[in-house]
């Protein structure tokens, strides 16, 4: 006899949140506009899409903040982790998943459940408080017609960013004469054995004349609405780097270090670009930072001139595409719910969390708070010392105070947590922790806090 819950959007946070409700027991109806209306970016009408990389990031737990909220999540039953775990590939200390299998699987486990009803097709505009308990977790790809009344509702202008797709190159076109496998610092991580990326190296020629290149590409123009919009800064494409100064790539996802040629090992490349696998069958390589809107004739030509990728053949080429979300910290109250309409939560990248696991885990907190609401009962929060606790503090008090300032997405990090005050920094035998080693201690002990907050939310 309780009340379904409405969740709109199945993608990474509204696949969670519907397992999570369904778990506890209250019916869902989950509403996905695909296939029958198609975005700029999916591919498919598949649940949980990866549409930009298919890595979740670093799984170590004791030194990483995503890494830490793998665990928790873990901890939490999430359908995600589970099904990301599930569908692992190789990919050195980080978690990357079979983007078709993972997506397959999360479908096969909602569709099925028997507690989730799915209902395709687009809601235009905010559903009617008729519906009561919602949930709108519609992504950073809101339909247009959902966002305007969105907007029209609150009387807050949207902020919004741009967010770039990297390109997806064949195995079997890549030319291992010049290219070769290994892992940075030859780490092993979840599925891997130390020698999961592909290495393509450039002397200090090659790169400039690829620099260069870059600058000078034709790139994608952009309508007029959406000039003058920011990109979120972990995700920029590559021509807007090299187009801050030609060392910039050598310092980000093209750095050498760790890292040596068996082919010519007495000598270092000057700098290396690493390709990912993509796919569970091993034909598929992502190309690891290279989000991009160039041309595709671009692309093509320039990509082309990196050694080993001279014969490439793209599966996917890279794109851009607009990502909005709203200004969490002043709309929504500590329950994640609208505060002009209570009856409305929101979940996911829409409201400035930014990265595939940072939406799915605000779609577990939504989910587990409309699930409790549905019962008659009141779920809290995750105690802020936690990463799941710190995101929803991010979006719900995140908001930075001066005249000038503006809410931005946000990866999970350390920041954002509540120091640890008073920390000796001094090892078993009492030696002092300097440098580095005392960053890592203490985000040790950082997360080793979270770890043990987090059970009793659980």
């Amino acid at each position: 006899m309780t009340k379904p819950v409405h969740i709109i959007g199945a993608g990474l946070a509204g696949s969670e949140a519907a397992w999570q409700v369904a778990r506890m027991g209250v019916p869902v109806i989950l509403h996905e506009m695909r296939p029958k209306r198609m975005t700029d970016a999916h591919q498919s009408g598949g649940f949980a899409e990866l549409v930009c990389s298919n890595s979740f990031r670093s799984d170590d737990k004791h030194g990483n903040a995503v890494g830490l909220l793998h665990e928790e999540m873990r901890m939490a039953d999430s359908l995600i982790m589970g099904m990301g775990d599930m569908t692992k590939l190789p990919a050195g200390g980080a978690l990357a998943v079979d983007r078709d299998g993972f997506s397959d699987a999360v479908t096969t486990i909602l569709t099925q459940h028997p507690l989730i009803s799915i209902e395709n097709g687009e809601i235009k505009g905010l559903p009617p408080k008729e519906w009561g308990n919602t949930i709108i977790a519609t992504g950073p790809l809101t339909a247009p017609s959902l966002a305007k009344d969105i907007l029209k509702t609150t009387g807050e202008d949207s902020l919004a960013f741009f967010d770039a797709i990297a390109p997806i190159v064949y195995k079997d076109t890549i030319n291992f004469d010049k290219a070769w496998f290994q892992s940075r610092y030859d780490k092993k991580g979840p599925g891997g054995d130390g020698a999961d990326y592909i290495n393509c190296p450039l002397d200090k020629e090659q790169y400039l004349a690829f620099i260069d290149a870059l600058v000078a590409a034709d790139q994608t123009e952009f309508k007029e609405f959406e000039k003058n919009t920011p990109y979120f800064e972990s995700c920029l494409p590559i021509e807007v780097m090299a187009g801050r100064g030609p060392e910039t790539l050598r310092f980000g996802p093209m750095k050498p270090v760790g890292l040596t040629n068996p082919h010519n090992p007495t000598v270092k490349a000057y700098a290396i670009v690493q390709l990912r696998q993509d796919n569970a069958l091993g034909t598929l390589y992502n190309m690891v930072g290279f989000q991009t809107k160039m041309k595709y004739g671009a692309q093509t030509e320039i990509l082309k001139t990196i050694p080993g990728l001279e014969k490439a053949v793209f599966a996917r080429l890279g794109g851009i595409h607009r990502n909005t979300f709203i200004n969490s910290p002043k709309l929504l109250n500590k329950k994640l719910q609208l505060k002009v309409r209570p009856d409305l939560r929101f979940a996911g990248q829409i409201m400035g969390v930014e990265g595939y696991v940072e939406s799915a885990a605000l779609g577990l907190i939504t989910g587990r708070m409309a699930a409790a609401q549905a019962l008659g009962n009141v779920y809290k929060a995750p105690p802020i010392t936690t990463a799941l606790g710190a995101l929803v503090e991010h979006v719900t008090g995140g908001f930075m105070s001066g005249p000038k300032a503006k809410f931005q997405p946000m990866n999970v990090n350390f920041g954002l947590f509540p120091p640890i005050q008073d920390i000796i920094y001094k090892d078993e035998v009492g030696n002092r922790i300097k440098g580095k080693a005392k960053t890592r201690f203490r985000k040790g002990l950082l997360a080793k806090r979270a770890l043990r907050d987090i059970q009793s939310w659980v």
